[in-house]
C-alpha cells in the first residue's frame, strides 16, 4: 500500500469516527479506487449500494490529495446532506489529521439568490405591480425584502423565509438577465457572487447537474475550476443534461419581455412587440384547444406548425427591432437603469435565440408541443458527444451513484455519459475520434481511460427483504392499474399495517389506487397521505416517516432521494414497470433513432430506463442495517416476459416468491412486532 493510500485509509477511519458510523468494506473499497484515479488521472464508474457511505469515499481522498474537487448533484435533498451533515461533521476532525483547515461551499444558478438590485429597484415591473395588487404577495416581499436586509444571510432561495413564487421571481434574475457584479450598483453585495467568489477558493464545491450540464454544453465557464468533478447520482445526469438544453417557449414568457421593453424604451419599437406577443398568445392558446381536442396532433412535429411559425417570426423581428435600439442606447449612465436595460436586452437575446432555433429544428433534435402548460420544446437527440468531448476530457471524472448497472451490465449508463466502452469503431468513427484528439490538451484525458467498480451494498438484502412478484394479476394495460392489483395492494397493506410506499407510474393509477383506498383503509384505522400535482415532496415524506403507520401514494418524483429507514416503511408497492411513455417525445425519439439504424430502441433504450428507475424505486425498502420487509411489483410482465429477467437482475438481491400468503403472513408478523415494541 502507498504512503497516498495508507493517508487515505488513516483519514477515512477519522472521518467514519467523527460521524458515528462504522467501517464497512465497500466504502473503503471505493475510496481507494477514488484516490487511484486522482492520482493517476483516469475516470472512475462506481456503483455504491444502499449503505456504503459513498459520500465520504469520495469526500475524503479528494481532501488527502489537495484537489480542488466539483460535487454535482442531481437532488437537492443530496446537496443539503452534504452541506448540512457530511462536510461539518468531518472538518473538525479532518483539519487535525490534514493538519490543514479545509474549506467547503456550494453554487447555485444565480437565479436561487436573490438580485439586490432588482429587490430594491423594481417597483415598477409587472411583477412587482401584480405583487402589490395582491395583499397576501406583499406581506411575503416585505418579509423577503427584510431577510435579504439582515446582515449575514446569504440570500439563497433555500435559506430565505417560504414566500410565493411570484415573489422569488419578481426578486431574482436568470444569468442572461444578469448585468454582471462589476456593472452592477449592488455587485459589491451580490449574494450569487459572494457565493461564486467564496466556492473558487474552497476545497469542495457542491452543485447541481444542471448548472453543469448547462457550462458543458454551452462551453461558457460558470462554475468554479477544479481538478476533478464527482457525479453523485450519475444515473440522472443523461436526464438532467437534456432537461437543462431543452428550449422552451411560452405565450407569457414573450409577453413579459414585451412588457419589459415598453418600459424601459417606450414607442414604435416596443408597440410592434407588444401587438407581435398578443397575436402569437392569442395562436398559443387556439392551437392549444385544438390538440387537446385532437389527441393526433400530440407528440413529437417535424417543425413548427404553419399557425405558430408566421406569428414567431413576426416576435423575432420585433424584438431585433427592439434590441437594435438597446444596443445603440449608449447614453445611459444611472447604473439602475444600466441594469434594468441588461435585464431586458437579456430576456430578448434568449427569445431571439430560442425562436431561432425552434424555426430550425434539423434531425439532431426533438421538437413537441405540451398543450396542457402551451409550450413549445425543443431537445437534443443525443447529448453523449458533446459531454465526451466538453466533460471527459479535461479531467478525472468519478461517477457514482446506487444503480448504474442494467442486467449487470454498466455499459449503457456509461455510453450515455459519453463514455467509451466495449466499442468497435467504424472507419467514420474513428475519423472522428483522431479529429476529438485535437480537443483533448496535453494534460487532457481519454473518454476510453475508465475503470468500472461495484463495491456492492453492506445490507443482507436476501435476509432482510422480500420480493413479491404475483403471476395472476392480469398485466396493466393504457388505461392504468386494473381493479384486481388495486385489491392487492389494499391487502398488502391490511397485512403491514400501514408502514407502506406505494410508487405509480401514472396519476391516472395513483388517482384509482387513491379513490379505493379512501374507502378501505378508515375502516382499518390506518392514515392515508396521497401525493397530488405541485405538492411538495419534502413535507409529504416528513408525515410519512413521522407517522409509522401511514401509507404514502406517490408518483415519478417519489421513486428516487427518499430515505426513510425503520419501521414508517416495510412495504414497498410498485404498481407497474415504469417503462417511457409512448408520448414521451424525447425517449420515443430516441428508441426510433435506434431502431431505424438497425438495432432495438426497447432493448437500448426503453428497458435500461425502466430497469434503473426500478432499481431506485425497490431501493426505498431496505435503508439501514435493522430494516425489514417487502418490495411487491404489480406487474405479472417482469415474470412471465423475457426481459424480465434483465429487470430483476438490476435490482437488489432479495428472497422471491409468488406466494402472496407467504408475503402477507410475514408482513403481519413484522408488523406485530413492531406493535409489541411501541
Amino acid at each position: 500500500m502507498s504512503d497516498f493510500s495508507k493517508k487515505v485509509r488513516a483519514a477515512l477511519d477519522t472521518a467514519v469516527e467523527a460521524i458515528g458510523g462504522q467501517s464497512r468494506s465497500g466504502q473503503i473499497e471505493m475510496a481507494q479506487a477514488v484516490a487511484n484515479a486522482l492520482d493517476d488521472r483516469h475516470h472512475l464508474l462506481v456503483q455504491a449500494g444502499t449503505g456504503t457511505g459513498k459520500s465520504l469515499a469520495y469526500l475524503v481522498p479528494a481532501l488527502v490529495h489537495g484537489k480542488k474537487v466539483l460535487v454535482a448533484t442531481a437532488t437537492l435533498a443530496l446537496q443539503r446532506q452534504l452541506v448540512e451533515r457530511d462536510l461539518p461533521k468531518i472538518k473538525e476532525a479532518l483539519d487535525k489529521e490534514l493538519n490543514r483547515e479545509i474549506s467547503f461551499g456550494i453554487y447555485k444558478g444565480i437565479g436561487n439568490y436573490i438580485c439586490l438590485q432588482k429587490l430594491n429597484n423594481s417597483s415598477d415591473l409587472p411583477e412587482a405591480q401584480e405583487i402589490v395588487d395582491t395583499s397576501y404577495l406583499e406581506s411575503d416581499a416585505k418579509r423577503l425584502r427584510a431577510w435579504a436586509q439582515t446582515p449575514g444571510v446569504s440570500g439563497d432561495r433555500d435559506d430565505a423565509p417560504e414566500v410565493d413564487r411570484r415573489v422569488w421571481q419578481a426578486s431574482s434574475v436568470s444569468g442572461r438577465e444578469c448585468m454582471g457584479a462589476d456593472e452592477c450598483p449592488s455587485g459589491s453585495k451580490c449574494f450569487a457572487a459572494n457565493a461564486k467568489a467564496k466556492a473558487q477558493s474552497a476545497d469542495i464545491v457542491i452543485t447541481n447537474h444542471t448548472l453543469l450540464a448547462i457550462e458543458i454544453v454551452d462551453s461558457h465557464p460558470i462554475l468554479p475550476e477544479r481538478d476533478a468533478i464527482v457525479l453523485d447520482e450519475a444515473h440522472e445526469f443523461l436526464d438532467r443534461t437534456t432537461g437543462a438544453v431543452t428550449e422552451e417557449l411560452t405565450a407569457a414568457r414573450v409577453s413579459r419581455a414585451a412588457v419589459m421593453a415598453k418600459k424601459h424604451l417606450p414607442g414604435k419599437a416596443s408597440d410592434n412587440l407588444i401587438k407581435a406577443s398578443e397575436r402569437f398568445t392569442n395562436s398559443v392558446e387556439q392551437y392549444a384547444t385544438e390538440v387537446k381536442l385532437d389527441p393526433t396532433l400530440a407528440g413529437r412535429l417535424e417543425q413548427v406548425p404553419k399557425t405558430l411559425a408566421a406569428d414567431m417570426r413576426a416576435v423575432k423581428e420585433a424584438v431585433g427591432g427592439v434590441l437594435q435600439l438597446i444596443t445603440a442606447d449608449e447614453q445611459i449612465i444611472d447604473p439602475n437603469s444600466m441594469a434594468e436595460r441588461a435585464r431586458v436586452k437579456g430576456a430578448l437575446n434568449e427569445i431571439n435565440q430560442t425562436i431561432t432555433k425552434l424555426l430550425k429544428p434539423g434531425t439532431t433534435h426533438v421538437l413537441w408541443f405540451e398543450p396542457n402548460f402551451s409550450t413549445l420544446y425543443l431537445a437534443p437527440l443525443s447529448v453523449s458527444d458533446v459531454l465526451r468531448k466538453n466533460l471527459l476530457t479535461k479531467v478525472p471524472i468519478i461517477a457514482t451513484s446506487a444503480t448504474l448497472t442494467v442486467g449487470k451490465s454498466f455499459d449503457p449508463i456509461a455510453k450515455s455519459i459519453g463514455f467509451i466502452v466495449n466499442e468497435k469503431l467504424t472507419e467514420d468513427e474513428v475519423e472522428d475520434s483522431v479529429k476529438d484528439e485535437d480537443i483533448v490538451e496535453e494534460d487532457g484525458i481519454d473518454p476510453g481511460n475508465l475503470q468500472i467498480l461495484d463495491v456492492g451494498s453492506p445490507f443482507d438484502f436476501a435476509n432482510q427483504g422480500m420480493l413479491y412478484l404475483p403471476k395472476q394479476i392480469p398485466e396493466p394495460t393504457k388505461d392504468g392499474i386494473s381493479m384486481p392489483a388495486v385489491i392487492e395492494l389494499g391487502e398488502l397493506i391490511k397485512a403491514a399495517g400501514g408502514r407502506t410506499l406505494a410508487l405509480f407510474s401514472s396519476w391516472r393509477a395513483l388517482e384509482s389506487a387513491d379513490e379505493y383506498l379512501r374507502k378501505l383503509l378508515p375502516t382499518l384505522n390506518l392514515p392515508l397521505l396521497t401525493q397530488r400535482r405541485g405538492d411538495s415532496v419534502g413535507a409529504l415524506i416528513e408525515k410519512f416517516a413521522k407517522d409509522e403507520r401511514s401509507t404514502l401514494l406517490g408518483t415519478l418524483s417519489l421513486w428516487q432521494g427518499i430515505d426513510v429507514p425503520g419501521q414508517a416503511c416495510t412495504l414497498v408497492v410498485i404498481d407497474r414497470i415504469p417503462f417511457p411513455r409512448p408520448d414521451e417525445p424525447v425517449l420515443a425519439a430516441r428508441a426510433a433513432q435506434v431502431d431505424q439504424a438497425g438495432g432495438s430502441g426497447f432493448m437500448q433504450i426503453s428497458l435500461p430506463r425502466a430497469a434503473i428507475l426500478l432499481a431506485q424505486g425497490s431501493g426505498r425498502l431496505i435503508r439501514s442495517l435493522d430494516d425489514r420487509g417487502v418490495v411487491a411489483i404489480l406487474d405479472s410482465r417482469i415474470v412471465n416476459r423475457r426481459y424480465g429477467a434483465i429487470l430483476l437482475n438490476s435490482m437488489p438481491p432479495f428472497w422471491r416468491t409468488h406466494d402472496g400468503e407467504v408475503v402477507k403472513e410475514a408482513l403481519a408478523r413484522l408488523n406485530q412486532q413492531y406493535l409489541a415494541k411501541a
